[in-house]
Formats: C-alpha cells, structure tokens, sequence
C-alpha cells in the first residue's frame, strides 16, 4: 500500500502553516493585551504586579501553544515509525488503537486504582497502549503484518476498548465528566507543568528514534533482504514500534485523545515528496507540530462564536477523517489476500432445512427466557410474578429481536455483494453515518420527533453510503477500499461523538445510553414497529436471491446469466441502509451483529443465499434477545445495554475471525 502523489513542496506547505499560525498567535496576543506592546505579550510569570490579562498570557496561553507544538511533533514521529515498521501508510496512534487502550487504561486507573496515577499517568497508559499494540500485532502476525489486515486489526481493537470504556462511562458519567473533556484532547493549561513532563520525554524518543532510522531504512525492503544485511528485523520493529507506543502514552497521559494528527502529518509529508525516511520524520514532525497549533489557535478564535467547549483532539478527530477519506483513493493497494480465498472452506449442509427448523424452534424458549425470567426487586425469578414486568420487557425483547433481524439480514446482503466475509453495516460505516446525522439532530434539533429523528438517520445511512460509492466505484468496490473507506467513516462517527459528549449536553445521559444501545427507552408502539420492519425485511431480501446467488461470482458471470449487475448492486445497497438506519436508531451504531450472524450462518452450513437469509436472520435475532436479557441480569438492579453486550460478544468474534482473514 503505496503513496504516489506529489502536490507541492514540505517547505512551501511548512511556511503556509507558520504564517497562518503566526497570524493567529499575534490577533489572539492582540486581542488579550488590547495592543501591541510587545514587552506585554512576552511577560514574566515571576513579576507580581502583571495585569490579570498577562497572567492569563504567562500561565495559559503560552504553556498551551508550546504544549501543542510537543504533542503534535511527537504523534507524528510516532506515526512516522508505525508506518515504516508496519510498511503501512495508514497506520497511527489512532488506527492501530494505541491511543485507545492508553485512554482505556487512565480511566480505568482513575475509577478502579486511583494509587497507580501516583506512580505516573504515562506508564499506566503505556500499559494499555501497549497492550492494543499487542493485540494488534498478535491478530496479525500470521498474515505478515498485511496492511489491510493490520489496519483491521486496529479497528477492531479500537472498537473494542471503545466498548469497554462506554461501559465505565455509563455508570460513572459524573465522575468521569472531567475524564471526558480531557480525553477527548484538551490543551487547556494553568502552567508550564504538562510542556515540561512533554519536552524531556520527547526528546529521548526523538534520539532513540534517530538511532533506529538507519536500520529503519532497510525496511524499505523485504525482509530477506534485510536479513542477508545482518539486521535482527524482529528486535528492530519492537524497538521501533515500544518508541512509537511511548510517545502516544505521554501525549495521551498528558493531554488525552489527539487524533488524526500521527495519521495526517506522515501522509502529508509523503504526499509531498519526502519519500527517504530522515526527511519524512522531519518533516512530519514540522507539519504535526504547525497542524496541531493552528487547529487549537483556530479553536480558540472560534471560542466566542461556540455554545460549549470544543476539545482540540476531537475537532482534529473531525478534520483527520476528511483527509483519510481523500487519501483512500490515491493508495496502490497490494492486498495478499483475494476476496474469494476469504471466503473457502466454509461447510455445506446437506440438509439446510432441517438446521433452520432447528434454529426456528430455539426462538421461542430465547423469547420466553427473555420475557419470563431475570431480577425483580424481591430477588430471581423463574416465571413467578413475570407478569407484573411483561409491560416493561416485551418493547425491550421485540426492538431487540426487530434490530437484530434488521442488522443480520443487512450484514448478509453486503457480505454476498461485496464476496467478502468482513463486510457489515457496522465496518462499512454506514451505521456511522447514521449515527453522525442522529447525533447532530439531537443536538440541533432538541424539540425534533421520533419521525425527523428517523428520517435523519436515513440521510446519514444514504450519505454515508454514496462515500461508499463515490470513493470505489472506479476500483470496482474492491473490499480493501470498501472497508477503509468504512474504517474513515467509523473515525468520524466516533469524533463527533467525542465533541457532543465533551459538550456536557444536558442530554449527556440519554444520548450515552442511544450510543451504547440501550433498548431501554423503546415503548411498545416502537417495538412492534421495528420487530415489523425486520419481518418485512426477511420477506423483501428472500424476493433478491437470485441476484445474491450470482454476485459473488463476479461481475462477468453475473451478467452473463441476465443480471444487470450496476443497477442490482444498486438497489441492494440501498435496501442494507434503509434497514441498518432502522436498526440504529434502536440498537445504536454499533454491535457487530450484522458481522456476527451471517457467519455464523455460514458456519453452519448455510450456504445458498435463501439458506444464509433466513439462517442469518433466526440468529441475529435470538443473539439480540440474548444480548439484551444478559445486560439486564449481570449487573443488576444496573445494566448493561444490548448492543454494548452484543458488541463485546462481536467484538470477541471478529478477533478470532481475523485468524481466516
């Protein structure tokens, strides 16, 4: 996965980025001293007798500036190093869930050991980050560090830990508050404390860095040959990359979630002609450190206009998507792994019939397991007194069941039209589309209607589809660029998501609960509605079998046998984002069921299209009741929500399923 474009000079964008932050700093200098007295913009924090405004200069302005220059110089170094060591152009921090599991790790610190921050905050989240980082590189080791699967791996490991933190979250929403705004990466400062924790750890990952990159170099080629040179290549990328991680933690420790910023300044430098490694991390950190600055500065003149505080990692979070998304199509893809060696040696029952009978005939225990059994306040029932809650856990049980039916049949639908087995609503983003439109309509819209919100999230599942579209439509919707193109969709999701809950929304609560997908707000009237929709969507998904049978033999053979192969993928999509809108708007943006059940499916031998549809069908709906009745129980008289549970449980499938890919 190669860069090949060159659209100017690293200098001449190096010096657009210096004027612009020097144009910035001086209105905003000009604005706090109300002049331009140059003795008052540099003032000395030591002289008693300052203005409250110079104060506000020595203390504040000044650390943050400096501070936000280190921070981005260093995400971009520990960019520059993932993605030599990985031979991975979109490898960072942020993609490969490093900053992730360092954030998983300060407020799982700060709730469950508050002693371990004593000892430093940067090597509790170096633990986590270093614990992603494994992850990562254990679920990819076996194909190579392959980069398409190196930058799934790190989806799904940032999804993960994602998961888990929405669940500390939502039981500590006060006490995490702060957490919150500082996780999504403020430069807010009251001192010289943080620049001066930043700089001296910079700077010795910067020399060790320095020492690596002769070796580094070698990278550029294979690995036979690097090993004919005398390099050990397995010590190099851990040193590499053990720097890399070191530098995200102290960022993160120190400032919390800066995204986007070790993804753009390395491209930015390789779009720009710094191909040879020690021009490429020097540039890299120039551009981190200016893009960083400039953002924040910009931030701060946009302060009076805004409602609420914006933190400075979610807008770079907001900005840093765009940017992977117009970097997506100017990379040469050298996937090893061809959609259709993705999907063999899948079993083929004999009698599929009679394993959907089977799978029939397990739903109605799930549903009474569901309706008749769990906590009341006098203790564990099993059927006694079940119908005093019936009215309060049938909606739950039917918007489960009518969600999961939505996502399984929609995750079928992309599996067999794109011949790849890793699609889904969830990775292909469009349930991050939805999420983005519903997100922002409840946050403009405050006095909206379950009707607007509905069509908003159908908006969102349509735009983000056309991205979907536009983006690959000239490879022939190669699954890589599909499912990048999702990762970039997914990473936009998350930073608005990261700005509304920074905001300290009064509707913080219900709008985490949405998120995490919660049922728990559904009334009954909803239930049937959405349990209705995924019914009739089995019935319209069984009317497209021929087409489904046919798409994953290719094009050629598709219209061969009389499908018109533009105008069916067409539709077929479409029809998976009007149900994965449906599904979100109950179930939340993510839970991996519309990945789960159609593979699930599969593995039971469910294999003609009409066999996987129903199959797939049967299975997400009893693994969202399941999901749903699970976070009820666990946790009592709290609990978790559906499609937090059904994630965790998703989640966990796709890790072992990275194994195949």
């Amino acid at each position: 996965m190669q860069t090949d474009v060159r659209i100017a000079s690293p200098l001449g964008v190096s010096l657009g980025l210096l004027a612009l932050l020097v144009g910035l700093a001086l209105s905003q200098l000009q604005q706090q001293t109300g002049g331009f007295d140059i003795t008052r913009w540099l003032p000395a924090p030591g002289n008693a007798s300052l203005p409250a405004e110079d104060w506000v200069l020595a203390l504040s302005w000044w650390p943050r500036l400096i501070t936000a220059l280190i921070a981005g110089a260093g995400l971009a170094l520990a960019g520059v190093l993932m993605q030599q060591v990985l031979r991975n152009p979109l490898a960072s921090p942020t993609t490969l869930g490093v900053a992730g599991g360092a954030n998983l790790a300060l407020m799982s610190a700060t709730l469950f050991a508050p002693a371990l921050m004593g000892w430093g905050a940067e090597w509790v989240a170096l633990a986590g980050g270093a614990l992603a980082m494994a992850l990562v590189l254990l679920l990819s080791w076996r194909r190579a560090l392959a980069p398409l699967v190196v930058v799934l791996a790190g989806l799904v490991v940032n999804l993960y830990f994602g998961a888990l933190a929405m669940v500390l979250l939502l039981f500590n929403q006060e006490t995490l508050q702060g957490l919150l705004i500082w996780g999504a990466g403020s430069l807010a400062q009251d001192g010289w404390h943080d620049a001066g924790i930043l700089l001296p750890r910079l700077l010795v990952a910067l020399v060790i860095a320095w020492l690596l990159l002769r070796p580094l170099r070698l990278l550029d080629l294979d690995d036979a040959s690097g090993r004919a040179l005398g390099v050990n290549l397995a010590f190099l990328r851990l040193a590499a990359l053990g720097v890399a991680v070191f530098i995200t933690a102290v960022v993160v420790s120190v400032v919390g979630l800066i995204g986007f910023i070790g993804l753009a300044a390395p491209n930015i430098a390789r779009l720009l002609g710094a191909h040879r490694l020690a021009p490429r991390v020097l540039w890299s950190m120039l551009i981190g450190a200016l893009l960083l600055a400039v953002t924040d500065l910009a931030l701060q003149h946009l302060a009076v206009w805004l409602p609420t505080l914006i933190p400075t990692g979610a807008m770079t979070a907001a900005l840093g998507a765009p940017l992977l998304l117009w970097l997506i199509p100017r990379l040469r893809l050298t996937s090893r792994t061809p959609p259709e060696a993705m999907a063999t040696d899948w079993p083929r029952a004999t009698h599929p019939l009679g394993r959907l009978i089977l799978l029939a005939l397990l739903m109605p225990p799930v549903a009474a397991l569901s309706l008749l059994s769990g906590h009341l306040a006098e203790g564990w029932s099993w059927f006694h007194g079940a119908l005093s809650v019936w009215e309060w856990r049938l909606p739950r049980m039917l918007a489960a069941a009518g969600a999961g039916l939505l996502l399984a049949v929609a995750g079928t639908l992309l599996q067999r039209l794109s011949g790849n087995p890793m699609a889904s609503p969830e990775v292909l983003g469009i349930s991050g589309g939805v999420s983005i439109f519903l997100l922002l309509g409840i946050v403009l819209l405050p006095a909206a209607s379950m009707a607007v919100l509905a069509s908003l999230g159908l908006v969102g599942a349509l735009a983000a589809l056309a991205v979907l579209i536009l983006l690959n439509r000239r490879s022939g919707f190669l699954p890589e660029r599909l499912l990048l193109t999702g990762v970039a969709i997914m990473a936009l999701a998350d930073a608005v998501r990261a700005l509304i809950l920074a905001g300290s929304d009064p509707r913080g609560q219900q709008i985490v609960a949405w998120l995490s997908g919660s049922t728990y707000y559904v009334g009954l009237d909803a239930a049937w509605l959405v349990f209705g929709l995924g019914m009739v969507s089995v019935a319209g998904a069984l009317l497209l079998t021929r087409w489904l049978e046919c798409f994953p033999l290719g094009a050629a053979v598709s219209q061969a046998v009389g499908v018109n192969v533009t105008r069916g993928r067409l539709i077929v999509l479409v029809i998976a984002a009007v149900m994965t809108a449906a599904a979100t708007l109950v179930i939340g943006p993510l839970s991996f069921i519309g990945l789960l059940a159609p593979h699930m499916a599969r593995l039971l031998g469910l294999s003609r299209a009409r066999d996987h549809l129903l199959g797939a069908a049967l299975i997400g709906m009893g693994l969202m009741i399941l999901a749903d009745w699970i976070g009820r129980q666990i946790l009592f008289p709290q609990e978790i929500p559906a499609g937090l549970v059904a994630s965790l449980i998703g989640g966990s499938y796709f890790l072992w399923a990275l194994r195949r890919f």
